[in-house]
């Protein structure tokens, strides 16, 4: 697990890139930015790729990567499950085509078990594609920094607010490297979002007063529990419907939307407050995560963000965000792209995809020695979404700090095959979500373990969930240095 982190102070949020990328001024932005030693001239060096998490997005980022100009190959590979890790690579081999070299994973460079992440990294690689569950990415990233090595990290980057302290800091260190990091939010690279922001920066439809983002659909996949599965070995198998793993679906997927709404205000969200529950997803099998939230943000400038997302089958879905200003309304719907102002305009230009092109930008930084980082934006726009579960699941308003400064660790912090109990559903204006001092505040202690305070509740760290149950009532003291001796033990 990765060290506790010192609680830093919110930095600045207002130096949002404009347009994020270089695809969005194409090859010129390179020139901006400080050449780096080592850079790989003209694509004449291979680029060895490591990747850890040969799931779908893994898989799929992988073949992204390895279709990119210049010199690259693939050369180890990692994951928990050897079934994924063999399926990965037979469908990776297929992916090269006839550029077969460009998949040189040796029997002896491919690892499974929690610790395959520490054996990738242990090679030669140069970059690593970080696409295991987002519980693991602080950790991983870590890491992949301290090694070292480039990466490409998917989203979400965290599931609770210490991990995103630990990407920001982790980012820092990135760029002090010199090592380029891009993150798995690829509507910043995809053309139209890139010319719709920078109109909308420019001030087209004037200043931003409301905005709202959705992504509801129907249903995802889900893995039936085989008899021989541990708790362990079922919730990371399904891991989408564990919030220690995923987050819940609103980071997990609308973090996507809320990314988009921070990007046009060039700011992150202040405060949240919203409603969401387990309406009609309610089988056991999948988890204990919401199937739908429903939130509004408030922004530093008093603009309000509508947000929803829901995953009910048999529904109106859509995946979008719209933006009314004081001048006009964009809007940003699936592909087409909007504003509707003085004048009228729609997107008409050349159409990407932007899966590939965030590869294309990230591995042309690097060859030009002019590394790419989009830590920041991603760790911030990952704790919106965290921040609207941590509104969902306990029915309270939130706030930018509380959340950030959260010390309230999702999941287990130990990892083997064995018995791992389901979080409880959580119950709004039950749950507790903020930092663990909040629980104990009444009490004067700040122990999660002390018997004297609170007799009925199981060390926290003791226990894999999402958020805090509100503990009953018990004897409390005023005397903190009484309680404090007592709790020691935690």
């Amino acid at each position: 697990m990765s060290q506790p982190d010192p609680k830093p102070t919110s930095p600045s949020r207002r130096d949002f890139l404009k347009t994020s990328t270089i695809a969005a001024v194409g090859a010129s932005a390179l020139s901006s930015l400080t050449v780096l030693p080592g850079a790989y001239a003209q694509g004449s060096e291979t680029i060895k790729i490591g990747l850890i998490g040969c799931g779908g997005r893994g898989t799929g980022a992988a073949s992204q990567a390895l279709s990119t100009q210049g010199g690259v190959k693939l050369t180890a590979m990692g994951d928990l499950f050897p079934d994924r890790l063999n399926g990965a690579v037979n469908e990776l081999k297929k992916a090269v085509g006839e550029k077969k070299e460009r998949f040189d994973v040796a029997d002896d460079r491919k690892f499974t078990g929690f610790d395959a992440f520490q054996k990738v990294l242990a090679t030669d690689v140069d970059l690593v594609i970080l696409a295991t569950p987002p519980h693991f990415r602080p950790m991983h990233f870590a890491a992949a920094v301290a090694a070292g090595k480039n990466c490409f990290i998917e989203k979400p980057v965290a599931v609770d607010g210490p991990g995103v302290r630990s990407i920001l800091k982790t980012s820092e260190e990135a760029k002090k490297k010199g090592l380029a990091v891009v993150c798995g939010l690829q509507r910043h690279h995809q053309f139209g979002y890139i010319e719709t922001m920078k109109r909308l920066h420019e001030g087209e439809i004037g200043d931003i007063v409301a905005s709202r983002a959705y992504w509801n659909m129907g249903s995802l996949w889900m893995n039936p529990r085989k008899p021989e599965w541990s708790d362990m070995e079922w919730q990371l198998r399904n891991w989408l419907y564990f919030a220690w793993l995923s987050g819940d679906h609103i980071c997990e997927q609308h973090v996507h939307n809320l990314d988009v709404v921070n990007w046009a205000k060039q700011a992150h969200p202040i405060s949240c407050s919203g409603m969401g529950g387990r309406q009609v997803r309610t089988d056991p099998a999948f988890g204990h995560i919401f199937d739908h939230h429903a939130n509004h943000y408030e922004y530093a400038d008093g603009s309000w963000l509508f947000s929803q997302c829901r995953q009910i089958p048999d529904c109106a879905d859509s995946v979008s965000e719209h933006f009314i200003g004081t001048k006009g309304k964009a809007s940003l719907d699936s592909g087409r792209w909007t504003i509707d102002a003085a004048a009228k305009w729609r997107y008409d230009g050349e159409k990407n995809n932007p899966y590939q092109t965030e590869h294309d930008d990230l591995f042309a930084s690097i060859r030009a020695g002019k590394p790419l980082n989009e830590g920041q934006f991603v760790a911030e726009s990952t704790l919106t979404a965290v921040m609207g579960r941590m509104a969902t699941y306990s029915g309270k308003k939130v706030t930018w700090e509380q959340a950030l400064n959260s010390e309230l660790h999702l999941g287990p912090t130990t990892y083997d095959f064995g018995p791992l109990p389901t979080p409880p559903v959580a119950v709004p204006g039950v749950t507790v979500s903020f930092e663990l001092d909040r629980v104990f505040r009444n009490s004067g202690c700040g122990y999660s373990s002390c018997s004297r305070c609170i007799p009925h509740l199981v060390s926290v760290r003791r226990i894999a969930a999402y958020e805090l149950p509100q503990v009953s009532n018990g004897p409390r003291h005023n005397d903190v240095k009484a309680c404090d001796s007592a709790g020691k033990n935690d």
